[in-house]
């Protein structure tokens, strides 16, 4: 009894023996650094990395397309005040009589008339401006 005790116990230690074996191939593999769960791990940090440089790029690209968005406002905003100022002076100016100017006759030869000189009267464009300054003081 004694001898056969001693050789399921010999069997025991020998299965024990060949699963910690077979784990230990096992767990060879899974950190193997080309095929296992340790390459993986590796090619995720490599990843990582090169999305965290492609986020502050894009970043710093969103910094610079902010400041000349910025820039390009000002402008803007600098060109429709002088467009307003314009288009302001442009109310000074008289409007034209089209009831009252003659119509053209296609078919007779042109007359000859004399141009009368124009009359020497402050620029139209500046009339505005000479009342608003005028206005400040």
């Amino acid at each position: 009894m004694d001898l056969l005790a001693d050789i399921l116990l010999l069997a025991g230690a020998l299965a024990a023996a060949g699963y910690c074996v077979v784990l230990s191939r096992r767990l060879r593999r899974f950190t193997d650094l080309e095929k296992g769960v340790g390459g993986a791990i590796a090619v995720l940090s490599v990843q990582v990395d090169d999305m965290t440089k492609a986020l502050q790029s894009a970043q710093e690209s969103a910094v610079g397309s902010a400041q000349s968005l910025n820039q390009l406002t000002g402008r803007a905003e600098g060109a429709a005040r002088k467009l307003e100022l314009l288009v302001a002076s442009m109310h000074d100016l008289p409007e034209p009589n089209l009831a009252s100017a003659p119509t053209p006759d296609v078919l007779s030869e042109p007359e000859e008339t004399e141009v009368p000189e124009p009359e020497q009267t402050e620029p139209l464009f500046l009339s505005r401006r000479n009342q608003i300054a005028e206005a400040a003081e």
